[in-house]
């Protein structure tokens, strides 16, 4: 009944999967991204904050204490921006730069190397007011603003329980310095916004594994989805089968001419038969007339015992020769040896004279 009442209850194709991926339809979190850089953030002026505060003080003080010349031309204008652009640059540009990298990483983690132009295209459908308060009210948007007040929850708690865990520390500050204090009170604010994006990174985590689910289920195809997607790939399956057959018959007919003049027929011993011609006069190797597996190797058998063309048994001879050559080319340099056999073998029993190859 699901069926039939057109339920998307199959999983997604490939093909529908990488149409989806091409439009920009992917599995993402922006919380993930968003506490991934809180944490690197932090982590990042933790290590190189007070690097940060020392060259930027001393620069600050260099710049007030010195009195260099007032006039306003664009040589004094471009000296002094180089300067401060090489100070603060050189020591803010790691930072920046690892924090880019961080953003990065977290967009491909998700959705891998993704590129979609018409995503950058303005939409003006977005600009309704109606539509976004549809959106708003809608299903999606009540889960998304519980899901914010629950994050709001759970940042208060965390943050409340860090501080809880330095009462002590927080109540003796008030006998700190001011130089005392605001080491600590950074630090603090610090070891409680990196302990947050943790908090906000396992959530986002639980955030991304359901935005996956749901993209998977926003995929999902109903059957006839699917045989239509292979009749547009593939065709109608009627007609390549129509068509399979045909190329069948003549793949047979082929061989109803060419296997009669073979010397003789190298098998698998069942799966596989390949027809062999050789004319010493004519030809510098052995070619192969006609090659084929399961029913056509069948045919080329059935031939050569209607013809009293020879069928010889040659397991690795058949592999090689089927995989590596096409009907009416010569067989390659290191299969000499083994067909040279074979034909001594079938001259032999004949009771004519071997020919032998001439490359050989």
């Amino acid at each position: 009944m699901a069926e039939q009442s057109g339920e998307k209850s199959q999983e997604a194709t490939p093909h529908r999967k990488e149409q989806a991926r091409e439009q920009g339809q992917v599995a993402y979190s922006q919380d993930l991204g968003s506490a991934g850089l809180l944490i690197v953030g932090m982590l990042l002026l933790r290590s190189y904050g007070e690097e940060v505060v020392r060259v930027t003080g001393t620069f600050m003080r260099y710049q007030l204490s010195t009195v260099g010349p007032l006039s306003a031309d664009s040589t004094n204008i471009i000296a002094q921006s180089q300067t401060l652009v090489q100070t603060l640059g050189s020591t803010l540009l790691p930072i920046v730069g690892l924090l880019a990298l961080a953003g990065v990483l977290s967009s491909v983690f998700q959705v891998g190397f993704l590129f979609v132009p018409e995503r950058l295209t303005p939409d003006i459908k977005r600009l309704n007011p109606i539509s976004g308060l549809s959106r708003i009210l809608s299903l999606t948007g009540a889960m998304k603003l519980g899901f914010g007040m629950f994050k709001v929850a759970i940042v208060s708690v965390v943050a409340a329980s860090v501080l809880y865990l330095h009462y002590e520390e927080v109540v003796y500050a008030s006998t700190f310095s001011v130089r005392e204090l605001a080491p600590f009170m950074i630090n603090l604010a610090l070891t409680t916004a990196l302990w947050v994006g943790i908090a906000l990174f396992t959530l986002a985590l639980f955030d991304f594994a359901y935005q996956k689910w749901k993209h998977n289920q926003d995929l999902m195809m109903t059957r006839q989805e699917i045989v239509d997607e292979m009749k547009n790939m593939q065709g109608d399956p009627q007609v390549i089968a129509r068509r399979r057959a045909v190329q069948r018959q003549m793949a047979l007919n082929r061989m109803g001419d060419k296997v009669p003049q073979a010397d003789v027929v190298v098998t698998n011993p069942t799966e596989l038969a390949i027809a062999i011609q050789y004319k010493h006069e004519e030809m510098a190797a052995p070619i192969v007339l006609a090659k084929g597996a399961g029913v056509l190797a069948q045919r080329i058998r059935r031939l050569a015992l209607e013809h009293n063309i020879p069928v010889v048994e040659r397991k690795p001879l058949a592999q090689l020769l089927y995989k590596e050559v096409e009907p009416g080319h010569p067989i390659p340099d290191d299969s000499y040896a083994a067909v040279a056999e074979v034909l001594a073998y079938v001259y032999q029993l004949q009771g004519k004279k071997p020919p032998l190859p001439r490359a050989a």
